[in-house]
């Protein structure tokens, strides 16, 4: 199997250690590492994410600390994106602050062709997203939306490919075999480099 550079996104934006993405993120790192990738991380609830609010701003590269951790994405050949469904999409911070790292041409470049440059092309992705309600609720009856918004927008406009995804359906009601369970899924996925 062939080595990748990693990036884990923890989109959680409550940096409280109890929450299942938290545990999630660290056990895919774990079997990232085991396998001898290389992982470095973005955990979203510790930055200090402005709102992206002009043009003129996102023209521009964005303020530190959403610069430098950037280059962790630019660095990676694989992302991992992980975050709760609140209200139906990504939380806020989550979607902030992939607007600040956007700026400056970072996912997109100009082309003369009239569709942006891909700036992430050669690049993968899996997005997990956990959710109280039931997955086959969310994938469905609500059509997966902000996945699928994601993939198709800020990722596969960017270039990333191939994207995987995985659909985390009642998280508040999972008993430890259920949680254990995950953690194998992500330390699994995470040794694969998926």
């Amino acid at each position: 199997m062939t080595k990748k550079s990693i990036c884990i996104i923890n989109g959680h934006p409550d940096t409280d250690p109890k929450h299942l993405i938290h545990a999630l993120c660290d056990a895919y790192a774990d079997g990232a590492e085991s396998a001898g990738h290389t992982v470095t991380r973005i955990d979203v609830a510790a930055l200090d994410v402005p709102m992206l609010r002009t043009a003129e701003e996102f023209a521009e590269p964005p303020p530190e600390p959403i610069l430098t951790e950037r280059e962790k994405i630019a660095a990676a050949e694989h992302l991992l994106i992980a975050f709760p469904l609140w209200m139906g999409n990504m939380p806020a911070l989550l979607k902030a602050f992939f607007e600040q790292a956007a700026r400056g041409e970072f996912f997109l470049g100009q082309s003369d062709k009239g569709w942006p440059a891909q700036m992430m092309k050669g690049k993968s992705a899996r997005v997990l997203v956990s959710m109280g309600m039931p997955g086959l609720v969310y994938r469905f009856g609500m059509d997966a939306g902000a996945l699928k918004a994601l993939e198709r927008g800020l990722l596969g406009l960017s270039g990333f490919h191939p994207l995987h995804h995985t659909i985390i359906g009642g998280a508040g009601e999972l008993d430890e075999d259920d949680f254990r369970s995950w953690e194998t899924f992500c330390r699994k996925i995470g040794a694969e480099g998926v």
